[in-house]
């Protein structure tokens, strides 16, 4: 293995493991565990809203632009990137973010990886803008079964029958919440479509980014930068051609600050789901943070129909019941078979990733 490697195995282990080293002195339970809870609901709290902050941007009927909305904050994250790096060059040692300068030939091989971005994010909100919160978890439930089938059409690599069968109760669960949502007379198909698309760009995305992550040296934070600055110049055309630009001047709340605010306030989430992901798995483990994630799939979906008054059928929450079980034990699965046969230290860090991105988060 040369220096790069060693050099990028070390940053990705040092981001997503606990830092405590052998000779420093063990933490109170009781510290321990209040560190957990806060970042767990840290985690909790931006990723939600971040969802019901999209859905109530997205769901506008004066500002039908949904790749604007997307548009913007990816601006608002490079804007912070930028932020960031200069605030880690002013104070070191209280800021740490690393030097961004713009290299052209990084921004060219990241390109791949960027028309997957863009096209996950931007199918991830055109399914949230037509099935709503409360469908979806179960709308955009795929991302896992895609994975075992690129996994093996890609990688070549085989999945154990638990995790299949796993993703056979998944599917069921996809299939019987879009029965459900027809018999009750919501269903919107281009949503659903949206969302299988969304949950196979989430998967490709986790293939992209472990394919580049190595010409940023391993560092997220990098890749979220030039991966967001190239989105920037390939939305720009996409929003003449879809006649967003127009649909923008005209906007009657053009000038208001409010709407300003709730836009850059979702960019602002979008950046910051990165960071506490991370800090989620620092704190605990990937396999706590898929949990804490599939819990809070099925919290943000009470919390929708609560919120809207929704009156459901038995056999619609046990659709969500099975997408959320099934998510579980795959994860318990996969956490079991990592025990049995450890992976390198990169492919593991790069999970996170791929579950910081799937959904909505």
């Amino acid at each position: 293995m040369n220096r790069s490697q060693l050099k990028r195995s070390r940053i990705l282990k040092m981001a997503f493991t606990d830092s405590t080293r052998p000779g420093d002195k063990e933490e109170p339970f009781f510290m321990r565990a209040t560190k957990i809870a806060l970042v767990v609901t840290l985690y909790w709290f931006i990723s939600i809203s971040m969802v019901f902050l999209n859905n109530y941007l997205l769901d506008s009927k004066e500002l039908d632009a949904p790749v604007f909305i997307t548009f913007f904050q990816c601006v608002v994250s490079v804007g912070l990137c930028l932020l960031m790096s200069f605030l880690s060059s002013l104070c070191p040692g209280s800021v740490d973010f690393p030097s961004l300068k713009f290299d052209l030939r990084v921004s060219r091989e990241i390109l791949p990886l960027t028309i997957v971005f863009i096209s996950m994010i931007t199918f991830n909100n055109l399914c949230l803008k037509y099935v709503g919160v409360a469908f979806y978890t179960v709308g955009r439930s795929l991302s896992t079964v895609f994975n075992v089938i690129l996994s093996y059409v890609v990688l070549k690599q085989t999945t154990s029958l638990y995790a299949v069968l796993c993703c056979g109760v998944i599917l069921g669960g996809f299939w019987l919440g879009v029965d459900q949502e027809a018999v009750a007379g919501s269903l919107s198909w281009a949503g659903v479509v949206f969302g299988v698309i969304a949950s196979l760009c989430v998967s490709l995305n986790a293939i992209f980014t472990k394919k580049v992550l190595p010409v940023v040296d391993g560092n997220i934070w990098k890749l979220s930068y030039y991966n967001n600055l190239n989105a920037i110049v390939l939305f720009l055309p996409l929003l003449i051609i879809l006649g967003e630009v127009k649909s923008v001047f005209e906007f009657s709340r053009l000038t208001d600050l409010h709407f300003w605010g709730m836009m850059t306030l979702g960019g602002v989430f979008g950046f910051a789901i990165g960071y506490v992901t991370g800090l989620q798995i620092k704190f605990t483990s990937p396999l706590t943070h898929n949990v804490s994630g599939t819990a809070k799939s099925c919290a943000q979906t009470v919390l929708a129909v609560v919120y809207w008054a929704s009156e459901k059928s038995t056999l619609w929450w046990t659709s969500n019941l099975m997408v959320l079980g099934g998510s579980f034990a795959y994860t318990w699965v996969k956490g079991m078979e990592m025990k049995k046969a450890p992976v390198p230290t990169e492919t593991q860090s790069l999970n996170p990733q791929k579950n910081k991105e799937d959904l909505g988060v």
